[in-house]
């Protein structure tokens, strides 16, 4: 077990720092409030649970003091240990105290998160997207803090445009990044949700959900085509009636003021004929 006295030492390359490990009550630890993750599975969350209870909490949360003036302890990294702890009824746990200020400490806890394999792919975009707007910080920095490249990061955010909904359907079935971003061809929200239901429930392939959006995209690009054309149709119509409207109305003022005015209107295929007569006495 894991005391007071205990110490770790890790090499920063030219001296060896001592850090710390101290026993906090679970009770004075509070959440990150830029913990990226959402969803914690229960299954997850009890495997690790056993695994503590067999050997220990072998890796020690890292904390920091939001104020140092309270007993309060912020979580900077290690919420699956904390409620894997919590679940098991433990009173305390293992921690190392870090200097970090609330950016650092986002900062930490993100890229702590970002870098584990079971953080789903809607929760990655989240982190970076917290990380960019608490640093300012644009896409190629945010891809050389994490070592990777920046079409990497472009591609995560973009998963962003997916509502809460879609994503709830995306990570129920089990879809990967690479059916998401395929759906993302879909502008319109209600017709991308419906194409999310149709790959889940006909359990598409990647291929076969290319394909798919292929088919559809090209569909709606017909479809817009005809309304754009259907609507410049009517908008041509609407316009010849008012000019209609207004040769008629002139030619009503003019036989109000006595002029016996007649109107011969011929239309072929091409065209339509409008003839005006006016006496020549008028």
């Amino acid at each position: 077990m894991i005391g007071n006295a205990d110490f770790e030492k890790k090499d920063t390359g030219k001296e060896s720092r001592v850090q710390l490990v101290m026993m906090i009550s679970v009770d004075d630890i509070v959440p990150n409030p830029a913990q990226p993750r959402k969803f914690f599975t229960e299954e997850a969350i009890l495997r690790l649970a056993d695994s503590i209870r067999n050997h220990g909490i072998i890796q020690p949360l890292c904390v920091r003091r939001p104020d140092k003036g309270s007993g309060v302890w912020e979580l900077v990294a290690g919420e699956r240990r904390l409620r894997a702890a919590k679940r098991l009824g433990l009173r305390q746990v293992p921690c190392v105290s870090v200097e970090a200020s609330l950016e650092e400490s986002a900062h930490m806890a993100i890229v702590e998160n970002i870098q584990r394999e079971n953080l789903n792919m809607f929760e990655q975009a989240e982190a970076i997207n917290t990380l960019m707007k608490v640093h300012c910080l644009t896409q190629e920095k945010i891809a050389a803090k994490l070592s990777c490249s920046q079409s990497y990061v472009a591609n995560k955010l973009r998963l962003l445009r997916l509502d809460e909904e879609e994503r709830e359907e995306i990570l129920s079935a089990s879809l990967s990044e690479r059916h998401a971003r395929a759906l993302l061809r879909i502008a319109d929200k209600d017709a991308r949700l419906g194409a999310v239901h149709t790959v889940v429930r006909r359990e598409m392939t990647v291929a076969q959900t290319e394909e798919y959006i292929d088919r559809l995209v090209e569909l709606q690009k017909k479809e817009r085509a005809k309304e754009k054309e259907k609507s410049r149709t009517k908008l041509i119509i609407k316009d010849v009636r008012i000019l209609y409207n207004t040769i008629d109305r002139a030619v009503e003022t003019v036989r109000l003021s006595g002029i016996d005015v007649q109107t011969l209107r011929r239309e072929n295929a091409k065209d339509t004929e409008i003839v005006i007569r006016i006496p020549k006495y008028a």
